[in-house]
């Protein structure tokens, strides 16, 4: 009986340690798995975080990358066409995303924001064709002023009133003058100018000069441009027809300086945005040898005035920088009956305003302001921006 009792204690703890070792088996098991699921995931989040061909998470580029990504992402219409990849390295082309947020900005020759640094805008002034002669007989030099091509318009209806005055330098205190052509950019004189009692010695030490001007009835007359020949270097023996092109007048009322200015026209709202940018090499006014420039820019239609707005003055600066825009209500019908007139000033607190150049834009005005124009009725919504040669 007792050794019966000490054998089934004897089997109940040899069960009990069975049953203990199952279960520490059981537990191991449950963690071993567990474990193993988690190292398989990790794999998978590294293995896609290490792809070939993208950069890894602890490089200086890979954030900038992701950025990069992010403001792609963020601007859909990235100007680049549906279905294209991204470029190889996975990323979208910045050069895209730059187009993207500077394509509201055209810039158009003559000029760009890359000629800060050179000359000044070149502007065709047109040319003149005339004819010079010497009778030995007489002693008499003959000089026919025959006709001009392609002058700048200078009044803002789009057109100019040329005539030439005649010079034989040094003397400039005698001159001979043509008849004013109205409004002719391609006038046509025909008139001959006789200089008696010359010897021919002398002549040889003269100069022709012609310069060709816009009638201006109310204010100065403003220059065109010039050309000037030595009479040494012709031979004067036979009446010769010359072809030259104008050149700005050396006096320097040629060159006034240049205006970079944007325009857009939004068809929808019927307004053009005149923005005024910058100036550079504006003609100095003051004593000083600078000036204090602010611009002005009227609204025309047909030869009234409709509205003015004018940019803050800067002071005693020869290349300022305004960036101000400026709107107006123009409606589609009156567009080829516009003009709008851009005047750079200068400011003078004791004295009355001095007018350091002006550009007269509209579908009628000279070649560079017509081209200009053109282009911002071919881009609406668009800032189209050009350089202009300020005009007197």
């Amino acid at each position: 009986m007792y050794l019966n009792r000490e054998e089934d204690s004897s089997k109940g703890s040899v069960s009990l340690s069975v049953f203990l070792v199952s279960l520490a088996v059981t537990v191991c098991a449950v963690w071993l798995v567990a474990l193993c699921g988690i190292c398989g995931w990790c794999q998978r989040k590294l293995g896609k975080r290490n792809k070939p061909g993208v950069e890894t998470a602890d490089t200086p580029d890979s954030a900038r990358g992701r950025g990069e990504k992010k403001a792609i992402k963020g601007n859909k219409p990235v100007n680049s066409p549906k279905g294209q990849p991204p470029d190889a390295d996975g990323h979208s082309s910045v050069t895209d995303l730059a187009n993207s947020l500077t394509g509201d900005m055209v810039m158009l020759s003559p000029g760009s924001e890359d000629d800060d640094g050179e000359g000044p805008v070149s502007e065709k002034l047109g040319r003149i064709q005339f004819s010079i002669g010497y009778s030995f007989q007489n002693t008499t030099l003959t000089v026919k002023v025959l006709r001009g091509q392609d002058l700048p318009a200078k009044d803002f209806s789009g057109t100019s009133d040329p005539f030439v005055k005649i010079y034989l330098l040094p003397d400039k205190k005698h001159k001979l003058e043509t008849k004013v052509k109205r409004k002719n950019l391609n006038p046509h004189w025909n008139e001959t100018f006789l200089f008696e009692g010359f010897p021919y010695e002398k002549v040889r030490e003269r100069t022709l000069y012609l310069q060709v001007l816009d009638y201006d009835r109310f204010s100065r007359n403003d220059p065109i441009g010039e050309v000037s020949i030595p009479l040494n270097k012709v031979e004067l023996g036979q009446l010769k027809t010359f072809w030259k092109e104008l050149k700005p007048c050396s006096d320097g009322s040629g060159r006034r300086g240049d205006l970079l200015v944007s325009l857009c026209y939004n068809p929808t709202a019927n307004t053009i945005t005149v923005n005024i940018i910058k100036a550079r090499h504006l003609k100095a006014m003051d004593i000083g040898g600078t000036s204090d420039p602010y611009v002005k820019v009227w609204l025309m239609h047909k030869d009234k005035r409709v509205e003015k707005k004018k940019t803050v003055t800067m002071k005693r600066c020869l290349n300022p920088v305004f960036n101000e825009s400026f709107p107006f209500d123009v409606p589609a019908h009156v567009l080829r009956e516009t003009t709008i007139i851009i005047t750079v000033m200068d400011k003078d607190r004791l004295s009355r305003n001095d007018v350091i150049g002006k550009i007269y834009l509209s579908w009628k005005s000279g070649p560079a302001e017509v081209k200009h124009w053109k282009d911002m009725l071919a881009r609406p919504r668009t800032n189209v921006a050009q350089w202009h040669a300020l005009k007197a």
